[in-house]
């Protein structure tokens, strides 16, 4: 068969999240409370970090790009999920579900770098606080950002180029809520298990070195905090890294539980519900983490209200 012919299926059905009418209505109005919440949660961090004078630091600067990463991954999932509740036949095309395939690739490998992007900041203010302003430049910060941005690229790129070369002449459905590389693997007719593999390679390699950049930067950050005498200077260093710590923990959290979990527990239940929470709940979550666990964000908050309230009653 040639595999050049993308595809002998013109459109997919989606099985999405469950199979039970009755389900329908009140995930609709969950999953649209989600995302309300998560564009009202992102698109505020951004904007009060953008007006906020206080804010105007590398690690908020990192945090406004986790923000509209954030809101970008939601909304590659979301609004097809939603349309999908109330359609009683849930298509979608070829180009559609590798479009959505791709920035869904895209936005989460961007997620996953951004995190460990901020994760070096953190080990550079606390382990090198005199030379921070000179080692977190605002030519390093953007060159880090834009370094994020292209390896996600590279990598939805890859994932998708293949997605996209194989041939699905058999069934058309999709045994999960949106395009993801192993639903759409396992309906395809023309598999080439040598590429399966070097794609599951870069998949691992991404998760992995993030993590144990990560997992490095904070041995450093903890070592340094250690050796600070005072109670107050330790608390003081800790709750700078608490609110990236929780988000960290939340992300990966929900990465092992999908991808690292033992065969016995393998159902494709619980990996909808896991891939659920890393694609929808945890772009809503970080930043509420943020806004409630940060000092900083928190008081800018207040000026801005405070701001506001006093110009409009003059």
């Amino acid at each position: 068969m040639d595999t050049r012919n993308h595809s002998l299926v013109n459109e997919f059905m989606l099985q999405g999240l469950t199979d039970k009418p009755v389900l329908q209505l009140p995930l609709f109005f969950l999953f649209l409370f989600i995302y309300i919440v998560s564009m009202a949660g992102n698109l505020g961090l951004v904007f009060l970090i953008r007006i906020s004078s206080q804010l105007q630091t590398p690690m908020y600067y990192f945090l406004s790009n986790l923000s509209f990463i954030d809101l970008c991954y939601s909304s590659v999932i979301i609004p097809k999920m939603l349309v999908n509740f109330v359609s009683e036949k849930n298509f979608t095309t070829f180009p559609e579900c590798m479009t959505q395939l791709f920035f869904f690739c895209f936005f989460g490998i961007d997620d996953s770098y951004m995190l460990t992007a901020m994760a070096y900041d953190r080990y550079v203010a606390i382990c090198n606080p005199l030379l921070y302003n000179v080692t977190m430049s605002h030519r390093v910060c953007f060159l880090l950002a834009t370094g994020v941005y292209i390896v996600g690229a590279f990598g939805a790129l890859v994932h998708t180029s293949y997605i996209s070369s194989l041939s699905f002449c058999g069934t058309n459905v999709i045994r999960h809520y949106f395009c993801d590389i192993l639903p759409l693997l396992n309906i395809s007719c023309s598999r080439d298990y040598t590429k399966e593999l070097l794609v599951m390679i870069l998949v691992s390699f991404n998760v992995f070195t993030c993590a144990i950049a990560i997992l490095i930067s904070y041995a450093f950050i903890l070592s340094s905090i250690l050796h600070i005498h005072s109670a107050e200077g330790r608390s003081k260093a800790f709750s700078t890294c608490s609110s990236h710590l929780a988000a960290v923990g939340v992300f990966y959290g929900s990465i092992i539980f999908m991808y690292f979990k033992p065969q016995s527990v393998s159902d494709r239940t619980q990996e909808k519900v896991a891939s659920v929470f890393y694609t929808t709940v945890i772009p809503m979550l970080n930043p509420l983490i943020y806004s409630l666990r940060n000092k900083d964000v928190k008081e800018a908050l207040k000026k801005v209200l405070n701001d506001g309230i006093r110009s409009r009653s003059v």
